[in-house]
């Protein structure tokens, strides 16, 4: 199956492009797409890869669902398109950079700048209908993340893993702790942010162990 992503994805992942389970979500989203308004727009179901190749990847952070509001979504797990409003969990994050690195709230909220240093923003579904969070549920997205988590994780060394919430940890099961780190805290989410990602500091923690291997820091 010929799917449009960076190339050095693409070498990579072209087995799990020929696996049934990717013919029938595809044939699931192309269909939604006909009949349905779906975010992001088709062109940017890829964006997290197309903005961070593979060998540059230093840092992944694992998100759920794409946003479901008009406009917000832009392929980038917890990132919106600039000039819009933040969203409450895209803002407690950059209330933990401020308190960690003391760095001002930025004015966009577009994280492509993250994207564009090796930081790959990965939703574990990409693709949602609008006003319908969860949707693209358990039609193959899963697996198909859950394929790219480890291939970064077999493949790669001293890769930062960002697991915020049970459910990027449980996704995070597959990756070798002893190649790579992983940090761990509650959700953003104005629900759980108080139960342990204020005050995680993984963004300098993040940097200090890219340092630590030789590499360049991420400018948050």
């Amino acid at each position: 199956m010929d799917i449009k992503i960076a190339q050095s994805w693409k070498q990579r992942l072209t087995e799990e492009f020929g696996k049934p389970y990717f013919a029938t979500l595809t044939n699931f989203v192309k269909e939604e797409y006909k009949t349905e308004t779906i975010y992001p727009p088709g062109r940017e179901i890829f964006r997290a890869f197309d903005c961070c190749d593979f060998e540059n990847v230093k840092v992944v952070i694992i998100g759920q669902d794409p946003y479901h509001g008009p406009g917000q979504a832009n392929g980038l797990c917890f990132s919106v398109r600039d000039g819009l409003r933040m969203p409450p969990s895209l803002v407690n994050i950059f209330k933990e950079i401020r308190n960690d690195l003391g760095k001002e709230m930025p004015s966009s909220g577009d994280l492509g700048r993250w994207a564009d240093q090796g930081v790959l923003l990965l939703n574990a579904t990409l693709t949602v209908r609008a006003g319908s969070p969860g949707s693209h549920q358990n039609k193959g997205w899963e697996m198909f993340t859950d394929a790219v988590i480890k291939k970064i994780s077999d493949e790669k060394q001293n890769v930062v893993f960002l697991l915020w919430g049970a459910y990027a940890q449980k996704k995070g099961e597959v990756i070798d702790r002893t190649k790579h780190l992983v940090l761990m805290s509650a959700h953003p989410s104005p629900f759980s942010a108080d139960r342990g990602f204020f005050g995680c500091k993984h963004f300098s923690k993040a940097n200090q162990y890219l340092t630590s291997k030789g590499l360049s820091e991420i400018n948050w």
